[in-house]
């Protein structure tokens, strides 16, 4: 597992006082959510339209309120002659405790009506304790809030208007839109609750009101022709009752243009158990050819599958991004932390493919009369035409018979022997892809048989005039073309071209090429340039994947064994543009990349950087003779601060300290010269190609083939190898099996099942079978060490603060765990709780999977 270190600021890391400058009104408005802000702001005008007016209103985002000082100014400025507040907080009291707060303690003093409503659908009894009106009131309102849309948001603010005695007149027109449906532009919304009527609904499901049923007769006018494939496009009903459904149509439009017909699916959440149940029943009926997702977070139910699952089809995520164009442009992560987790990281969990970022959260134009600009999701058109073009690349990949598929098989030049010619962790290579083609004869695709791969590659070649490469060269953005051109000169200068052409060392084998990832920069210098992200790639590499989709016009890119540099190029870590060359190389390529099971964040970089579907491999047998116990809690650290890079930058901070500190107690420092490198960045470098160094001589007992038993035959005593403990022994027919499958389906347009990455010999038997598309995230691996440590100074800080303000001893806590806090922190907050209960967690040795808890001696607890 090799680090990406990069220097990362802006999006969400800081908070900045904000004076919003608003003017007083008699209604007050205040949410996390855009969609409620619209919804009200539509509601206000809508009144007024229609001749009854309703009070002054102010409308702002709790997101421009969450420092202090700018709390304290705007209750002052604004606040102050309010007679009614509405304020919708997702998360609970922790999200904006200070401003409930000074709201509460403004509502008091001045006897202002307040309502405090949770954002998150569960009942919230200490928001209803601040809030001052009675409970119908706020069950009202927040029956109102949730439906969401212009009529519901109209009626909400009159029922707020009138429960401080102020007037509003009647509202008039239909309050409810669909809990879950079909949407199109050209029909709106067709609700699906006929489903439930009809018994499709789990038992004990209510069947929610809707304006139009769902029915078969509707569906030849919304798809369109049933000849062309259609891709289903799942999303919020938030961005439908507040109409801001932008992207979803921009996204059906660019799909329409491609060939396809596209049908809008909406449902309030992915764990709603009556949507997803609809939904689920809805996608089988549709056979949709792909599915592109634009909700948020995993969808996995107790069951451990998603609704999503249901056609057996790829499933592609996009981003919403809840940033601005602007500062994902400037930004070298591409998303905040909170995207990452929300839209990539826990997605990857259900197995999807990440197909990029759909649009950004752009101010609207100022409203005078409101004070305010809202804010609304503005499609991307280039993002939105590379999305389209990756998920039309799936379709066509699925729709074409096998016999025509070409493919290209590619073979990474990994640091390492110089006599190696190629390389994969773990994995013979060679003996692999010849494997592998033996699997696609057997399924159908033209393969035609050859010499030893080896020895063809040695001596045969595919060659590419430079003309040509220049005309293709001039398709790829400006900037690109200069950069390349500013770091190896004039494509005749590359040591590569002879004769006016590039020569790839490639062999054909029917519609399937095999060929030998060239350098990325200079030979000598391969170990310090393979990871180097900021290392323009030289004309030969640009030449070759260039040539692969222009001239050998392959439908799938398959990438043996880890890893290639093809992820490792220079651009955005994450939710690429246009001018990164990881996307200007691949394109819209389906890549599948068989990769050893044990290294998720190396595998991490191919799925979130190439959308490659990560086949995890079993790792070669290994006997008793392991990594040194003294590394195991340093590779922990490193496999750590990789995943936390992106997600909570002052969490890597921490982590760079926790891994010089480790490297130091176990006396790496001197060997290593730590004490002479010229920074963090270097230092982490230098520990990390040491443990992975170790971590690659551990494979000394052969290694493993795709899809095959070979390394393991006779791999006990008898046979004159290191015998295997027989816990430590997997299940590998079954592995092998899965792996041979899984790349057969994925080449066939298919759904790859999600798996966890880890080591398999060391009790991580959830990794097994292999053959399953790899995510980062182990749960069972929370807390981690380190953030334990955090979680506990977290809780002394909690416990010394309370002391401090209230003078005792806390007599109670509730702590309020998340999904994505949790990704990215590891378990903080976790971890403080179990401190606080007195406990701490237990871990396997190697694994550093939690492996139980156990309880502290009352001697070591710093309370009663």
């Amino acid at each position: 597992m090799h680090v990406i270190f990069r220097e990362s600021h802006g999006l969400e890391e800081t908070e900045t006082p904000t004076d919003l400058r608003q003017a007083p009104a008699d209604l007050v408005v205040l949410s996390f959510s855009d969609s409620d802000l619209q919804a009200f702001a539509a509601g206000w005008h809508r009144a007024r339209e229609q001749g009854t007016p309703l009070p002054s209103l102010r409308l702002a985002s709790l997101a421009a309120l969450r420092h202090p000082v700018s709390v304290d100014t705007y209750v002052e400025q604004t606040l102050a002659d309010a007679k009614a507040i509405l304020i919708r907080v997702i998360g609970g009291m922790p999200y904006w405790d200070y401003g409930l707060a000074q709201v509460r303690a403004l509502a008091e003093s001045r006897g202002t009506t307040l309502a405090v409503l949770p954002g998150d659908g569960r009942p919230d009894a200490r928001l209803e304790a601040i809030s001052t009106v009675p409970h119908a009131t706020l069950a009202r309102l927040d029956a109102l809030v949730s439906e969401g849309g212009a009529v519901a948001g109209q009626a909400a603010l009159a029922q707020l208007a009138l429960s401080a005695g102020l007037y509003a007149g009647p509202v008039d027109g239909i309050r409810t839109i669909p809990a879950w449906g079909c949407w199109t532009p050209e029909y709106g919304a067709r609700g699906g609750a006929a489903d439930a009527a009809a018994g499709l609904a789990p038992e004990g499901a209510i069947a929610r009101p809707s304006m139009l049923e769902c029915r078969a007769s509707c569906h030849a006018e919304c798809l369109g022709a049933p000849s062309r494939p259609l891709v289903a496009i799942v999303f919020y009903r938030a961005y439908l009752a507040a109409a801001d459904t932008a992207p979803i149509e921009h996204l059906m439009r660019a799909f329409r243009d491609r060939g396809h017909s596209a049908l809008g699916l909406f449902v309030p959440s992915l764990k709603d158990p009556a949507a997803a149940h609809w939904l689920r029943g809805r996608i089988a009926t549709l056979s949709p050819a792909a599915i592109v997702n634009a909700t948020a977070f995993s969808g996995k139910g107790a069951d451990g599958s998603s609704p999503l699952d249901a056609a057996g089809v790829p499933v592609l995520q996009v981003a919403l991004a809840t940033s601005t164009g602007s500062a994902w442009k400037d930004a070298a992560r591409g998303l905040s932390p909170a995207d990452l987790a929300m839209h990539v990281v826990l997605p990857e969990v259900d197995g999807r493919i990440f197909a990029g970022v759909a649009s950004f959260k752009e101010p609207g134009d100022w409203d005078a009369d409101l004070q305010a600009r809202l804010v609304t999701h503005r499609p991307d058109a280039n993002r939105i035409a590379a999305i389209a073009d990756r998920t039309a690349a799936w379709v066509a990949l699925a729709a074409k018979a096998r016999s025509d598929v070409s493919l290209a098989i590619v073979l990474s030049t990994y640091p390492g022997k110089t006599w190696r010619m190629a390389h994969a962790v773990g994995l013979d290579a060679f003996a692999s892809v010849e494997a592998i083609m033996d699997d696609l004869d057997a399924a159908g695709y033209t393969i035609e048989s050859g010499g030893g791969l080896e020895t063809a590659l040695a001596r045969g070649s595919i060659s590419w005039s430079v003309t040509e490469y220049k005309a293709a060269l001039s398709e790829l953005p400006d900037r690109l073309v200069a950069d390349l051109e500013a770091a190896w000169g004039d494509p005749e200068d590359d040591a590569a071209v002879r004769d006016d052409a590039f020569h790839f060392r490639a062999v054909r084998r029917g519609r399937a090429v095999i060929a030998l990832q060239p350098e990325r920069g200079n030979a000598d210098r391969r170990d310090e340039e393979y990871h180097d992200l900021s290392r323009v790639p030289r004309h030969e590499y640009v030449a070759f994947h260039l040539w692969l989709r222009k001239v050998a016009c392959i439908d799938a890119l398959v990438h043996v064994g880890a890893h290639g540099t093809l992820e490792w190029l220079p651009g955005k870590s994450v939710a690429l543009s246009d001018q990164c060359w990881p996307e200007a190389l691949a394109g819209p390529l389906p890549v599948m990349y068989p990769f050893i099971v044990n290294d998720p964040g190396e595998a991490a970089q191919a799925k979130r950087r190439i959308g490659a579907v990560t086949l995890g491999h079993l790792p070669p047998p290994v006997g008793l003779s392991e990594t040194p116990r003294n590394l195991f809690r340093l590779e922990a650290l490193l496999d750590e601060f990789s995943n936390a890079d992106g997600l909570d930058p002052r969490r890597r901070e921490r982590l760079q300290d926790d891994i010089q500190a480790e490297a130091q107690t176990i006396g790496l420092d001197s060997a290593l010269g730590l004490d002479r490198t010229e920074g963090a960045a270097e230092a982490i470098m230098r520990i990390d190609r040491f443990v992975c160094d170790v971590k690659d001589s551990q494979f000394g007992d052969g290694l493993h083939v795709w899809g095959r038993e070979s390394a393991w035959e006779g791999s006990d005593s008898a046979a004159g190898r290191t015998s295997m403990h027989p816990l430590r022994r997997p299940d590998v027919a079954a592995s092998v099996k899965a792996e041979r499958e899984a790349l057969i389906d994925a080449l066939s347009g298919r759904r790859i099942d999600a798996g966890p990455a880890g080591y398999p010999y060391r009790a991580r038997k959830e990794v097994l079978p292999t053959g399953r598309n790899l995510f980062a995230t182990d749960p069972r691996a929370v807390p981690s060490r380190a953030a334990h440590a955090q979680g506990v100074r977290l809780a002394r800080e909690f416990v010394r603060r309370h002391l401090q303000e209230q003078g005792d001893y806390p007599k109670g806590l509730v702590v309020d765990l998340w999904g994505s806090a949790t990704m990215r922190t590891a378990g903080e907050e976790f971890a403080m709780a179990l401190h606080l209960l007195g406990v701490r967690p237990t871990w396997d040795e190697g694994s550093e999977r939690v492996s139980g808890i156990e309880v502290l001696p009352i001697a070591e607890l710093e309370w009663p």
